[in-house]
Parts: structure tokens; sequence; C-alpha cells
């Protein structure tokens, strides 16, 4: 069986990260970014995705933590585009629903390789502790067009904001795993395009 990992380096003069990922994992992750509520999401998004994360990350935190939020998507979307090789056998689509005490959130993704982010969480305007929740949508936008993947957040119910963002990043993680799952009985890349 090919391993499903990546280890992807990004330095610019905003931001310098380190990122590994493997897909088949069984929930570890390291994860030390500067932003402490990142660190927390990135960490049980792994853990309920079952994926292996490390991420170092240092950032330019005294200007804002915009550029350190986006940037780490960034490199976790193409290190899900560069783990899944060809998408040889993989189920591509995936969907999860996740109640977090009051809230209630569906992450659905497609490995289409055409990318797509759509969300509805009310986080616009709200504050997480020191963290602009509205950094969740630049998070997951970068993850979304770096990993070429469509992703869609619907939320049922909405509540407190650490709630809708954590529920957001469970359901991700739990519709990533499904989606990278390999399926036997699929031949070749699920499209009947032939590629994905």
């Amino acid at each position: 069986m090919l391993e499903r990992h990546a280890i992807i380096n990004r330095q610019t003069a905003e931001t310098q990260i380190r990122l590994t990922l493997d897909l088949d994992g069984s929930g570890t992750a390291t994860v030390h970014t500067g932003v402490p509520f990142l660190d927390h999401m990135l960490t049980l998004a792994a853990r309920h995705g079952l994926l292996d994360l490390e991420v170092e990350a240092t950032g330019d935190l005294d200007v804002d933590l915009h550029h350190t939020v986006e940037d780490t998507g960034i490199c976790l979307g193409e290190a899900i585009l560069q783990a899944l090789g060809d998408k040889a056998g993989i189920v591509r689509y995936g969907t999860f629903t996740v109640p977090m005490d009051e809230v209630l959130v569906t992450a659905s993704l497609d490995l289409s390789g055409r990318p797509y982010f759509a969300e509805d969480l009310d986080l616009a305007g709200r504050w997480i502790a020191t963290f602009e929740a509205e950094l969740v949508h630049e998070f997951f936008q970068a993850v979304a067009v770096n990993a070429r993947m469509n992703l869609h957040f619907l939320q049922h119910r909405g509540g407190n904001a650490h709630h809708v963002a954590e529920a957001a990043f469970k359901a991700f993680g739990r519709a990533l795993d499904q989606a990278t799952r390999r399926d036997e009985r699929v031949q070749g890349v699920p499209s009947t395009k032939g590629v994905l």
C-alpha cells in the first residue's frame, strides 16, 4: 500500500511554516502556530479525522493573526493534495454532521480537483477570546483552494462562536477521512472523466 503523506515547507516575509501530514494516521497531532485557538482546532480536526499532523509555524503575530492562519490553511491544502497523489481508489466525497451542544454543523467535500468554498457559519464580527472568529473562513478557504476541493459548511443551528468553530473543524476532519478512504471496488479514479 502506498504511503499517503506530505511535507510542506512555506517561507514568506510574513510566515515560516513546516507541516507534515499522514492521511492514514491515528489522529495524533503536534501543532505550534503561535495561535492557541488554531492549535486547538487543528488538533481536534486531526483527532477526529484520524490524520497525523505536525505543524510548526512562526508568523508576524504582532501585526495580525491573519497571515499565520491563512498560510497554515494554504499548507494544509497543499499537503492534502500532495498526499492524495493521483487519487486512484479513493471514495472522493465526504459529509459529516457534528453536534456541539446547542450547535449543529455539516461539512461536505468533494476532492474533485475544482476548488470552491462556501459557508454560512455565524462567525463574522465575533471573537473567541483573542481570536477573530471570521478567520475560520479564511483558513478553510485557503485549504479548499490549495487542496483543489469543493468544501461547504452548513450551519443548521447556531450559538456560541467557539462551539460553531469547533463543530466545523470536527466535521471537516470526519468528512475528509471519509473522502480520502480507499475503496477496493473503485478502479482508477472515481470520475467518468478519468481524472480528478
